[in-house]
């Protein structure tokens, strides 16, 4: 896959940066700040600002589907998300969070509404190349009845003047069952082929970047459960050591004491294992955020290739519709010059000099 360069969009969510994975771009540009979930680097298994740090996550952030959002902004002085491309309306821009169905059926991924779109497209380049292969087939077809009709016997026995005009118009069907027939011919070679060949590699480009962002998004989903998982978890452990903790009895102190020491490092044990699967989760979210912004790029200039191209080819058309039009025209010029010099007069004098059967007319008869 053809990868947008992410150079300028560091992934930075929420406000907060992400440092943990793969190494990430030092700077931002100030016109294009992108906003990552993140973890504070304190255990948050501790009783310490961790937990404060979490509970300021959850005012700011919430999580639709398995991926995270900031919530609108609360503070003044909270900096809001930019577009990645001001004034373009770009598909990176406008499809991150999932649709609802107003049907009820479970809702549907931005991509997806993304790649709807392309899937309709293809559909209508398709039925395009139909409506062509149609219009070559009434071209055909009314090629075969001009060429036959050019050929009937119908008033082939008019004479003079009028006769050769009516046998150049007979003469003019062939012609232009010809043109039609170049017509159809270039329909075909430089219209509906091109159209059903951009159509065919259209398709497989969309089937490729279709896996590839489910693949990341199902990735997603299981970090995410492994998150939640993780987050009970520590809730488990850190309410056993506060009911121990309360439960001390002096009697047994060591004892009690012992068994605090072991749930709190049991705490502190699911506080660590709740950082790494956040962490993991924000490296897929990461990387998913990174392949949407790649593959929505990717479809928008398919997109465009798609819709020029189309242009062109129609464009084509209507080129051979008037060419068809100057040379069907041509075949009918002979034709109105030829009516131009239809003079009955000179027809009259021609067929009685040849059929003519006598001069002298007829006399009275005398007694």
């Amino acid at each position: 896959m053809s990868r947008f360069n992410l150079s300028i969009f560091s992934p930075v969510v929420n406000g907060s940066r992400h440092t943990t994975g793969s190494a990430m771009h030092p700077t931002d540009p100030p016109d294009v700040p992108l906003r990552r979930a993140t973890m504070d680097k304190q255990n948050p298994g501790n009783n310490s600002p961790a937990k404060r740090q979490n509970k300021e996550i959850k005012e700011t952030k919430i999580t639709i589907n398995c991926v995270t959002f900031p919530l609108p902004s609360v503070t003044p002085d909270q900096p809001e998300q930019q577009l990645l491309k001001p004034n373009e309306w770009s598909y990176c821009d406008y499809f991150w969070t999932d649709k609802k169905d107003p049907q009820g059926t479970p809702s549907v991924g931005g991509f997806e509404v993304l790649l709807q779109k392309q899937l309709k497209g293809k559909q209508m380049q398709k039925e395009m190349a139909e409506f062509v292969r149609e219009r070559i087939k009434i071209e055909d077809e009314y090629c075969k009845n001009l060429s036959k009709l050019s050929q009937s016997p119908l008033a082939a026995q008019e004479e003079g003047t009028l006769g050769e005009a009516w046998a150049q118009l007979k003469r003019s069907c062939h012609d232009e069952a010809e043109v039609h027939l170049k017509f159809s011919n270039k329909l075909q070679c430089e219209v509906e082929k091109p159209l059903l060949t951009f159509r065919d590699n259209f398709k497989k480009e969309l089937k490729k970047y279709d896996h590839h962002i489910i693949d990341l998004r199902k990735q997603l989903a299981s970090r995410y459960a492994g998150v939640e998982k993780a987050r009970k978890a520590l809730a488990d452990r850190q309410k056993d050591l506060e009911v121990k903790t309360q439960q001390l009895d002096i009697k047994h102190m060591n004892k009690h004491e012992e068994d605090i020491k072991k749930a709190r490092r049991k705490s502190t044990q699911a506080g660590d294992d709740l950082m790494h699967n956040v962490d993991l989760y924000n490296r897929a979210q990461s990387k998913w955020f990174e392949e949407m912004v790649t593959t929505s790029l990717e479809l928008e200039r398919l997109e465009v290739e798609r819709v020029e191209m189309i242009r062109q080819n129609l464009r084509q058309y209507t080129t051979l519709r008037h060419e068809t039009d100057m040379f069907n025209q041509s075949t009918v010029e002979p034709v109105d010059q030829l009516l131009q010099n239809v003079d009955p007069a000179k027809d009259r004098e021609l067929w009685v000099q040849e059929h003519k059967t006598g001069e002298l007319r007829p006399v009275d008869m005398d007694i």
